[in-house]
């Protein structure tokens, strides 16, 4: 089983992923962490996304869609992909879609986790406290001013997958705001 999982910075996205790889042995592909380890492999491919980010620049599609098609063809027994990170543009979804299909597997579902942004940058900045009254160091975007810059370019770029995977019939939209196990029996509900 494939799955998207989309929402804006702060909905639940990635406890919600380390949940389902936890209780359903699926592997959580995140965009981020693959670029991090493709750039330190000494593959091919490793060698082409160091050169990129050495000189500043982003990363093609091209190339994501190639570190995914790696990770689709390595990847051993397990339960299905969470795409986490991808596709944040319409020309991302569509060259996912293809991959897929090339390689004879679908996407199954899109869940959208949906919030308040008001209550969302709240969550956000209480998760910082929190983290720092425990003694950690709360991350640096977690701050009232960086969170509504990222919310606005989410809108701007992966809102318009939210149309996009409703019109193919694959999004599922759940309240992102309700707590961690709701919306996990939620997302379990949905994939079945």
């Amino acid at each position: 089983m494939n799955i998207i999982l989309l929402g804006p910075p702060g909905a639940g996205k990635g406890t919600q992923a380390r949940k389902l790889v936890d209780d359903r042995n699926m592997i959580q592909l995140s965009t981020g962490d693959m670029l991090r380890a493709a750039r330190t492999s000494g593959t091919a491919m490793g060698k082409t996304v160091a050169a990129v980010m050495d000189r500043g620049e982003l990363v093609t599609d091209e190339i994501v869609i190639g570190l995914i098609r790696e990770q689709l063809e390595s990847a051993g027994d397990h339960g299905g992909f969470i795409f986490d990170g991808f596709p944040r543009t319409l020309a991302q979804a569509d060259a996912l879609g293809d991959l897929l299909a090339d390689m004879g597997q679908s996407l199954d579902h899109v869940i959208e986790l949906q919030v308040n942004d008001d209550v969302l940058v709240e969550r956000v900045l209480g998760r910082a406290a929190e983290t720092v009254a425990s003694g950690g160091q709360a991350r640096a975007d977690d701050n009232a001013d960086s969170l509504r810059t990222r919310l606005l370019a989410y809108y701007k770029q992966t809102s318009p997958l939210i149309g996009y995977y409703h019109a193919k019939g694959d999004l599922t939209s759940l309240d992102g705001l309700a707590s961690v196990d709701v919306v996990a029996d939620s997302i379990a509900a949905v994939l079945g």
